[in-house]
């Protein structure tokens, strides 16, 4: 299955809710994810809360054009789920 994200919503400072075309939802803080020209202009929290899903790409967009691939989203809001950490590596997320 490819991973697409289906809804999102902004939460409070770096945080958003964020569910996928699998059926989960998951709490993401992008607060660490904020580095290099296109996302450092995000660290303002009035551009950073005008994210919104764009049904093309199915992932988070800003109106900056930084976007987020789904599958570093998903690996955000569950890294610490211990069954999916053989997915994880395989996408090259961990080691």
């Amino acid at each position: 299955m490819i991973l697409h994200v289906t809804d999102v919503s902004y939460i409070e400072k770096y945080k958003v809710r964020v569910s996928f075309n699998n059926g989960e939802t998951g709490i993401v803080d992008l607060s660490h994810a904020l580095k290099g020209p296109v996302f450092e202009p995000l660290n303002d929290l009035s551009l950073f809360a005008k994210l919104k899903l764009d049904s093309e790409l199915e992932t988070i967009v800003w109106p900056n054009g930084a976007d987020l691939a789904p599958e570093y989203l998903y690996f955000l809001a569950f890294k610490d789920n211990p069954k999916l950490q053989a997915q994880f590596q395989r996408w090259g997320y961990i080691s």
